[in-house]
């Protein structure tokens, strides 16, 4: 790099400006440093721009595959509950037929002791008469002895003997109106043991087909109860705690299926009887878990397209730096984009507050709170009762926020809880 001179004409005159090669290689670097710079630079934001449409694409494929699964996990919900009714139903009916048959085996047996009493009277009747006639004919042989000794008149002794033909002729009356009485009584008893044999004939099919109903029921509960214990386990809330207070809630009249009872004189129940609590107690436990379920925030609070940005837990403060918790989980989306209630509650809050700007709280019950931050407008106001996907404001970038999104809480008793750990568990029920 020779020295160089760079001539400057002016109306004052000429002056010139020595460039040295160290001068000239100074340019040189920094022209190079600043090119580099600027193609570095502008690579990086190609690759962003890229990597944002992808994501993006990304993102709309999950909401979609997401919205698929929520619609075929809601289907499946409502095809168990339809099964469970017919159960229920069908169990119903069982019942209905049990206590029928058991009422006409109860008639049935009542009769037979009655024709087994009226055979032992019968019997006895008849050994009684039989003595009776015992004793008749051992006085007409007395009576013949004495006339053939001639021990009384002729017309005494006839009229004794008139006397003992009709005595005779009355008690052969009554001997043969108790044989008929007796075959007739046989007769009814061939007849009873007859239909007893049929009846428990009967009583056995309907205790099979009870046998397959009580079966199909038991097991329709327990696929049943299986997803919703695992959804309460899933999220850390005590499972026995919600339900305790979900019976607290409803053992007024039209609560839980009360135990079947179909003894009245204080005997223990048949096994068909315990089994039937049983099962009824299965259907309770189903039915407080089933309620339970559906008054906890389980659904995701933003209907439309959003992506994730920052979950629960210590993280980055993006607006002063330095490491701080962040207590919920933020939904990215566009201005606007509906924002929904995740459970059935009452509003708590619905108005400004400082950090969170546009802020609604609901509450719930067995403690549990949620709050949606950062909206752009409120749909709702304080003390109105929401229900679960009833929409309550906008997406928006009110308060201390870098951008357009939903800051989403869940609180319980007052102690903030990972969002995500309900929205994950409500994908495979709701």
């Amino acid at each position: 790099m020779p020295e160089q001179r760079l001539f400057l004409k002016s109306e004052d005159g000429t002056r010139y400006v020595r460039l040295r090669p160290l001068t000239q290689a100074t340019m040189l670097v920094g022209c190079s440093l600043f090119i580099g710079w600027t193609v570095i630079v502008t690579s990086f934001f190609l690759i962003d721009t890229i990597s944002a449409g992808n994501a993006r694409e990304q993102s709309v494929r999950q909401q979609l595959a997401y919205q698929t699964r929520l619609n075929d996990l809601s289907q499946e919900r409502d095809h168990r509950a339809a099964e469970a009714r017919q159960a229920q139903e069908r169990f119903a009916l069982a019942m209905d037929q049990v206590s029928d048959m058991q009422t006409r085996l109860l008639d049935s047996e009542e009769r037979r002791r009655e024709l087994e009493t009226a055979v032992d009277v019968i019997q006895t009747t008849l050994r009684r008469t039989i003595e009776d006639r015992d004793e008749a004919r051992d006085q007409v042989a007395a009576l013949q002895g004495e006339m053939l000794a001639e021990t009384g008149t002729l017309q005494t002794a006839s009229s004794r003997q008139e006397e003992l033909e009709r005595t005779l002729s009355f008690i052969a009356s009554a001997l043969q109106d108790t044989a008929d009485e007796r075959d007739g009584a046989s007769v009814l008893v061939a007849e009873a043991e007859v239909e007893i044999d049929r009846m428990q004939f009967e009583a056995a099919l309907t205790a099979e087909r009870s046998e397959r109903i009580f079966t199909q029921i038991e097991n329709a509960v327990t696929m049943s109860m299986e997803p919703l214990d695992e959804l309460l386990s899933s999220v850390g809330v005590p499972t026995e705690s919600l339900i305790n207070q979900v019976r607290a809630g409803y053992s007024g009249q039209g609560g839980p299926l009360m135990p079947i009872s179909m003894s009245t004189s204080g005997e223990s129940p048949d096994r068909l009887s315990l089994r039937a609590n049983e099962v009824l107690a299965s259907l309770d436990a189903l039915n407080l878990r089933r309620i339970a379920a559906e008054q906890l925030p389980f659904s995701v609070p933003v209907d439309g397209s959003f992506r994730f940005t920052s979950g629960f837990g210590y993280r980055r403060d993006p607006i002063n730096g330095g490491s701080r918790m962040h207590s919920g989980t933020d939904f990215a989306g566009s201005s606007g984009t509906p924002i929904v209630a995740t459970a059935d509650g009452v509003v708590a809050f619905a108005g400004r507050q400082s950090g969170y700007g546009l802020m609604v709280e609901i509450r719930h019950p067995f403690g549990m709170e949620t709050r949606y931050a950062h909206m752009s407008r409120l749909r709702v106001s304080e003390g109105e009762r929401v229900s679960r996907g009833e929409r309550i404001g906008d997406m928006g970038n009110t308060g201390r926020s870098t951008g357009t999104h939903l800051h989403y809480e869940v609180h319980q008793n007052g102690t903030p809880i990972n969002p995500m750990n309900f929205i994950t568990a409500g994908r495979d029920v709701f």
